[in-house]
């Protein structure tokens, strides 16, 4: 079994991000897998519920924003940090083999789980032909 080291990446600068919020932007990281009937992706989140999370789907692209609010203890200074906070964002590009109207998501612990079902396969339709 292959195994890797995660480290949090922060998305570049410039691009195609419009940030409202001055503050980093984070792309999660994602694990994606696929069942018989379903496409599953699961986003590493920490700090989100699913009152900060906002997905939209325009055209064939697949958006997840997350808002995290950072926590300020009170009467303490903070000496050393090594997990930045921010704010995640990350799209996907689906495939026509993806049921866009039937997508759903759940967030627990941090981690987005979004079920992208498959699409029926188009069926042959016989078209009839009439005097014209």
């Amino acid at each position: 079994m292959e195994t890797r080291e995660l480290t949090k990446q922060e998305t570049p600068a410039g691009g195609q991000l419009e940030r409202t919020r001055n503050r980093r932007t984070y792309m999660p990281a994602a694990d994606i897998y696929e069942t018989g009937d379903h496409i599953v992706v699961l986003a590493d989140m920490p700090g989100v519920d699913e009152n900060s999370v906002n997905i939209t789907v325009e055209k064939n692209v697949l958006t997840i924003d997350g808002n995290v609010n950072e926590e300020v203890l009170q009467n303490h200074t903070l000496s050393y940090q090594e997990y930045g906070v921010g704010d995640y964002r990350r799209a996907f590009t689906l495939s026509a083999e993806v049921d866009r109207d039937h997508i759903t998501a759940t967030v627990k612990d941090g981690v987005l789980r979004l079920t992208l079902p498959k699409a029926e396969p188009a069926k042959a339709k016989k078209i009839t032909v009439r005097p014209g």
